[in-house]
């Protein structure tokens, strides 16, 4: 199986959404613009926010298993994708790339 290089490339957010709809919280998303995380086997990686990997496991298991072309050559790299979180109020895209075969 592939290694999967996953990194946060953009980080927004949304104030007005906030402030319209979010309750007030204490702690919200820590992943912050060039931070990398290296998937193995297609397993979350230690320190990844759990609810962006529900966003990106199914792309991130089928780089792992040599899959890629998603959408029918949506991205340069066929071995790869742009994948956001599913925060509304503070989205963080990452980009997932296959490394290696092992």
């Amino acid at each position: 199986m592939n290694k999967v290089k996953i990194t946060a490339v953009r980080k927004t957010s949304y104030p007005d959404l906030m402030t319209r709809y979010e309750n007030s919280i204490d702690h919200a998303c820590d992943v912050v613009e060039g931070q990398e995380w290296i998937s193995i086997d297609g397993k979350c990686p230690e320190g990844m926010c759990p609810s962006a990997w529900d966003s990106l496991r199914p792309f991130v298991e089928s780089l792992a298993r040599g899959e890629g072309n998603f959408f029918d050559g949506w991205m340069k790299n066929p071995m790869s994708a742009m994948i956001s979180c599913n925060d509304g109020f503070r989205p963080v895209s990452f980009y997932l790339e296959a490394m290696e075969m092992r």
